[in-house]
């Protein structure tokens, strides 16, 4: 057999040894193993297609394939054979990120070849950029002779090795790569290239260069295009933190800012993080048939506790719920896809509450959706806490003073702790919250998804409970809960 029969062999054989203690109910992983990055994300012959960085034969990093899945709606997926193994000297040590397009009816994959360079397998690697063809979007043929860039493409003020993730779009006639990298002196940036027919490509420009604050090596970078602005995503390694943003080992942040696509340059107003929680990387973003724009990333965070691996459980990693991009005015927000609400079973409900103290609701659950608008009065502080038990809660607080929101997961169980702030005015006095709960994920859209905090969680079997809460006089307008079915 060949690398990838012998990936879905495994998997096959193996998925029933999968704990499903945390396994989450709505959200794509893989069927057994590791996965990080989600990859290749576009809308093909009616599916949704969502490749992943993928290591089947353990719940570790490992030599990385791709996973494959797809969907007609976004929230209920369904597993594909393996679409990429390593398994030529262009891509013998990994199949890494990157991105996917159609063209002429076939769908085209373009993915990092990672290669290392002795026998220790250590920080001596090189890295080229691969293309994959298919004609049906399940099996995939490597294009005969890959790499279409390789190392000597590289420019001079460019790292020689790390130089990965590249994302395809298409512009008039043209095609476009970019690709992430760094100066060779913990400097992250992006480079782009162009083409025509996919197959010679040329250096266009360094297209963005960061500074000391925003990250020694730039990640899936990203591009999104709205008529009067664009926005430039990039997955920042070891950002510096900022106050109570930037906190996390690595950070996912979005330039705003105009693309030059004849000069190769983006020149940019600010960066800002793309969700505030701790447990979000390596979005990659598709337009599908109906012009949304809609982004997925990896909800976990490099260099941190994976339970699920730690335990034995045979499997780790997962993806957030998608989620829509939208510009409104000169602010981005970021919205839950709307297919989720027809997965929405037994609704309970409140309103016009007023609330001092905690107050436990008549309702539980680990696999549900809250939607709730909260209006302070004279509070101090208000929110919401979910897995709630005897020892544990996850904390979801509105400090009005300081305008400052905060995702606490202290006592949240056996994973890991912390807690995540970030500065939120009131919309006309009011705060709504939409929270996301799946088992061993919390994702927070606060105000209509102008900001958004992510983490996991892994509390115990008996922190099912919900409660909100108040220091002070303050109004709930109403609170929505449903269960989440996909079943």
């Amino acid at each position: 057999m060949n690398k990838i029969d012998e990936a879905n062999e495994f998997i096959k054989q193996n998925k029933a040894k999968v704990n499903p203690k945390y396994r989450l109910k709505y959200h794509l992983m893989g069927e057994y193993g590791w996965i990080n990055d989600p990859n290749g994300f576009i809308q093909y012959k009616g599916n949704y297609h969502l490749f992943y960085q993928h290591y089947p034969y353990d719940a570790v990093w490992g030599p990385m394939h791709w996973g494959h899945a797809i969907s007609k709606d976004l929230v209920k997926w369904f597993y594909l054979p393996l679409a990429l193994a390593p398994e030529e000297d262009y891509d013998r040590d990994g199949c890494f990120s990157g991105s996917a397009i159609e063209k002429n009816g076939k769908l085209y994959l373009f993915y990092t070849g990672h290669i290392y360079t002795k026998k220790e397998k250590n920080d001596d690697y090189k890295q080229v950029q691969n293309m994959a063809i298919s004609a049906d979007g399940i099996a995939f043929e490597k294009y005969e002779k890959n790499p279409i860039i390789d190392v000597a493409q590289i420019p001079d003020k460019a790292s020689k090795k790390d130089f990965r993730d590249p994302r395809i779009f298409k512009i008039g006639d043209t095609y476009y790569l970019l690709i992430g990298s760094n100066d060779e002196h913990g400097i992250g940036q992006v480079l782009m290239y162009k083409s025509i027919d996919l197959i010679k490509w040329e250096f266009v420009n360094i297209l963005l260069k960061g500074n000391e604050n925003t990250g020694i090596n730039w990640e899936c970078p990203d591009i999104i295009r709205f008529e009067e602005k664009d926005i430039l995503l990039v997955s920042a390694q070891y950002m510096k933190a900022k106050g109570d943003d930037f906190k996390n080992t690595h950070s996912s942040i979005y330039f705003v800012g105009r693309l030059d696509i004849d000069k190769g340059k983006f020149e940019y107003e600010n960066y800002y993080s793309i969700d505030y929680g701790f447990d979000f990387y390596a979005p990659q973003t598709t337009i599908d048939k109906n012009g949304r724009i809609v982004m997925v990333a990896w909800m976990d965070m490099w260099e941190t506790d994976l339970v699920t691996n730690r335990l034995g459980h045979n499997w780790a990693g997962a993806m957030t719920l998608p989620r829509e991009v939208i510009k409104i005015g000169e602010e981005i927000y970021f919205k839950p896809i709307s297919e989720i609400v027809k997965y929405r079973k037994n609704e309970y409900s409140l309103q016009d509450i007023e609330l001092n103290g905690e107050v436990k609701l008549e309702t539980n659950g680990i696999c549900y959706e809250i939607d709730a608008e909260f209006e302070p009065q004279d509070a101090y502080e208000f929110g919401v806490k979910v897995f709630k038990g005897k020892y544990e809660e996850t904390v979801l607080s509105y400090n009005c003073r300081d305008r400052l929101f905060t995702f606490n997961r202290d006592r949240s169980g056996i994973g890991p702790k912390g807690e995540r702030k970030t500065l939120v005015n009131l919309n006309e006095g009011r705060l709504r919250l939409r929270v996301f709960v799946d088992v061993s994920s919390v994702e927070v859209f606060i105000n209509e998804g102008e900001e958004v905090m992510t983490g996991r969680i892994y509390p115990d079997s008996e922190s099912i409970n919900i409660s909100i809460f108040s220091v002070g006089e303050c109004r709930v307008l109403y609170l929505k809960k449903w269960d989440i079915d996909v079943d």
